[in-house]
């Protein structure tokens, strides 16, 4: 039986002069997107704007989270040409703040940390006024590969608990972890304290208000500046049903208790997603703010 979707999550179909152009750009230069790939609901509204957040190393995944649609399996080999391509792709777009994430990619040693730095430093050589925010996996815990991609110097760096300590073994690949994200944002703080780091939550998959509640928590004693919050979308029946659709007044509430907790920013709504952009036009004017004390 399919979903009957509250009113509040219903959402245009991609479309757009801009969404057509950015969609054959990534084609030709063969990059792939969360946007796309994921099938993020904010997609138009994002692309017609010019913001798009570029997957790299790949559209396949060693893992296989129950709530994700990038397809699992053996990826490709890395295309080392990535780096540069990804350079110039954003300055098509002429943004002024950049989120890259990648697939996890367990078949190789360090888990795509210098795929990572390098892109990074890409961009960075490029525009040095360019935010970069990575969307990191967990690099199996390893402090080693997570220091190349800090040393790279990113602006912010972001790494999802996905969801509550609870239900973590149901939703996502057992290779991932609670206490393993956890550690993962905290050792970039221990790496660098100039970092700004940032997670996100999805409800409506089975989580009580005080598991979420507690995961917060857990999230500032990591010492976690940014949240957000989202509705879990299920992208097809092979993955984990939707147990709630939480309501917008909850989210409201849910904003009320990160910000209260001391999160510096908390983006919390149906549609909200990892890479938000309200939530980047936030983080760029605190960064901006940071860098004339």
């Amino acid at each position: 039986m399919q979903e009957i979707k509250p009113e509040w999550l219903t959402v245009s179909p991609p479309a757009g002069r801009k969404y057509s152009e950015l969609k054959e750009l990534f084609r030709v230069l063969n990059l792939h997107t969360v946007c796309e790939e994921a099938h993020c609901p904010n997609v138009s509204e994002c692309w017609n704007s010019g913001t798009a957040t570029l997957m790299l190393m790949g559209d396949t995944c060693t893992r296989a989270c129950r709530f994700c649609m990038v397809t699992p399996g053996k990826p490709e080999p890395l295309d080392n040409l990535e780096p540069q391509k990804v350079s110039i792709a954003l300055s098509y777009l002429g943004l002024k703040y950049v989120v890259l994430t990648s697939v996890d990619r367990d078949d190789i040693p360090d888990g795509g940390a210098s795929h990572f730095a390098k892109t990074i430093k890409e961009l960075k050589r490029r525009n040095k006024e360019l935010i970069v925010e990575v969307l990191i996996p967990d690099f199996q815990g390893e402090v080693d590969s997570l220091r190349t991609v800090v040393e790279a110097g990113p602006d912010v760096i972001s790494h999802n608990i996905e969801t509550t300590l609870s239900l973590t073994p149901k939703v996502r690949d057992p290779r991932a972890g609670y206490w393993q994200s956890l550690s993962v944002l905290r050792n970039v703080k221990k790496l660098s304290r100039r970092i700004y780091t940032k997670s996100s939550i999805m409800v409506g998959l089975g989580e009580t208000e005080e598991e979420v509640r507690l995961a917060m928590y857990h999230l500032r004693l990591a010492s976690v500046d940014f949240l957000t919050i989202g509705q879990y979308l299920r992208p097809s029946r092979r993955h984990l049903k939707v147990e709630e659709f939480v309501s917008p007044e909850k989210f409201e509430e849910y904003r009320k208790m990160g910000e209260e907790m001391g999160f510096l920013y908390v983006a919390s709504g149906p549609l909200v997603r990892s890479s938000y952009r309200a939530g980047e036009f936030f983080i760029s004017s605190v960064l901006r703010e940071a860098s004339l004390i």
